[in-house]
């Protein structure tokens, strides 16, 4: 399946805090499916385990090999995915805001 250009689809992790529980998923709209996830109905393990931050992701033309991604990462150790995270956000920081825009309208606002 082809992704049209207003969708992310991507693989992506999300954490609870720095070094904290870890969610791997694949998504054909990134910002909605995360989006989900932090109104608590993306999924019964994230919302129990206050997972929301988005850490990492990678973008995908195709759904598929989002999903192949995200199958292959699953069967990786943990300290590979906080390796992965910590390569390009050191920080942990939410890149939500940032992939959202959102943080660039807060700064237009001041």
């Amino acid at each position: 399946m082809r992704v049209d250009e207003t969708r992310l689809t991507a693989t992506y992790m999300l954490a609870s805090r720095k070094h904290g529980t870890i969610y791997l998923g694949s998504a054909l709209d990134l910002i909605a499916r995360v989006s989900e996830h932090k109104a608590g109905i993306g999924s019964a393990f994230t919302a129990k385990y206050g997972v929301t931050r988005l850490v990492w992701y990678e973008p995908f033309m195709l759904i598929a090999e989002a999903r192949d991604r995200e199958y292959a990462m699953k069967k990786w150790r943990r300290d590979w995915k906080t390796n992965l995270i910590e390569r390009d956000n050191p920080h942990w920081d939410d890149l939500f805001p940032v992939l959202t825009g959102a943080q660039l309208l807060k700064r237009s606002e001041s």
